[in-house]
C-alpha cells in the first residue's frame, strides 16, 4: 500500500487551489473521499449534485449525505472533515494564513454526523475553530471530535447507562458531542480540548472519551459522561458506512493504519491510482 504516493495526490489536488489564474476566492479545500450517496453545491455547479472526488468546496456550499453515506473535507489547512450519514453541513468561515500557520474553521452541522480533525496550525493551540449545532456552539482548541445531530444521537443517548433514559429530546435538534482526544493526559503531543456552549451554560471538556447530550432547545445538557464503548461504535458505523463497489471503484485498506483508500480505475496502481482516505 503505497500511502506516501496516495497522499502527495491528494495534497497535490489541494495545491491546485492556490496556483495563478485558479479562482480561490471562497474556495476551503476538497472533497477528498465520496462514499455512496453524497451531494453537494460547489462553486463551479452551485445546483446540489452528486458529489465527486477532489470537487472544490468553499464558504456556504451545501453538503448532503444519505443513509449509509459520508464524505471527507480536506482542508486547505490540512484540517480534516468528515461529513457522516443522514447529514446537512456547511462551512460558514475559513481563515488560513500559511505563511503563519495560523487558520480557524467555522462549520454548521444541521442534521446527521461529523468529525472534526484539526489541522497542524490548530493542533499547535494557535488559533480556534467552532462548529454550529442547532442546539450548541462547540469551541474547539486543537483536537478531534465528533459528534451527531437529531434522531440518530437520541438512539445512542437512551442505551447509554450513564444517562437517565427519562429525558425528552427533540428528533431535528437533540446533539450528541463526543471528545475524541488528544486530551490533557496526552503523552508526546500537544493536548486539546473544547468548550460546548448550551444557551447561557458553558461546559469545557478536556478528557477523551468524555461525552454531552442536548436534548432539545431549552433543556440543560446531560452529561459529559464517558461515551460506551457501544455508543462508540455507533457513532463509528454513522461516520464509516461499508462502501458500495462499482466497475470503476474499488476501496483497499491499509493494514497498517487501518484507513481505507479508494482507487481510480478499479485497481490500487491502476493510472488513476488510490487517491482518498478515510479512517
Amino acid at each position: 500500500m503505497k500511502t506516501l504516493t496516495q497522499k502527495i495526490i491528494v495534497l497535490s489536488a489541494l495545491s491546485a487551489l492556490a496556483l495563478p489564474g485558479v479562482s480561490f476566492g471562497q474556495d476551503v479545500g476538497i472533497t477528498a473521499a465520496v462514499r455512496n450517496d453524497v451531494r453537494v453545491t460547489t462553486p463551479v455547479n452551485p445546483v446540489l449534485h452528486p458529489a465527486k472526488v477532489r470537487e472544490r468546496i468553499a464558504l456556504g456550499n451545501d453538503i448532503v449525505t444519505g443513509k449509509n453515506s459520508m464524505t471527507q473535507l480536506l482542508l486547505l489547512d490540512q484540517t480534516s472533515f468528515t461529513v457522516g450519514a443522514n447529514a446537512r453541513v456547511k462551512i460558514d468561515r475559513f481563515v488560513y494564513n500559511p505563511n503563519t500557520n495560523a487558520s480557524s474553521v467555522g462549520a454548521s452541522v444541521a442534521k446527521g454526523a461529523f468529525r472534526f480533525m484539526s489541522g497542524r496550525s490548530l493542533r499547535n493551540g494557535s488559533t480556534r475553530s467552532s462548529i454550529e449545532t442547532p442546539v450548541a456552539s462547540i469551541g474547539i482548541r486543537g483536537t478531534i471530535i465528533e459528534g451527531v445531530v437529531g434522531e440518530e444521537a437520541i438512539d445512542i443517548a437512551r442505551r447509554e447507562p450513564g444517562i437517565d433514559r427519562d429525558f425528552v429530546a427533540d428528533p431535528e435538534t437533540a446533539t450528541l458531542i463526543v471528545l475524541r482526544g488528544p486530551g490533557r493526559n496526552a503523552q508526546g503531543v500537544q493536548p486539546g480540548a473544547i468548550d460546548v456552549s448550551v444557551g447561557e451554560i458553558v461546559i469545557p471538556m478536556e478528557d477523551a472519551g468524555l461525552a454531552l447530550f442536548i436534548p432539545a432547545p431549552g433543556q440543560e445538557p446531560i452529561g459529559p459522561f464517558m461515551l460506551s464503548q457501544r455508543g462508540t461504535a455507533s457513532l463509528r458505523d454513522l461516520l464509516a458506512p461499508r462502501p458500495i463497489p462499482g466497475p470503476d471503484r474499488n476501496f483497499e485498506r491499509d493494514p497498517t493504519t487501518d484507513q481505507i483508500f479508494e482507487c481510480e480505475g478499479g485497481r490500487q496502481g491502476s493510472p488513476g491510482g488510490c487517491f482518498s482516505s478515510l479512517q
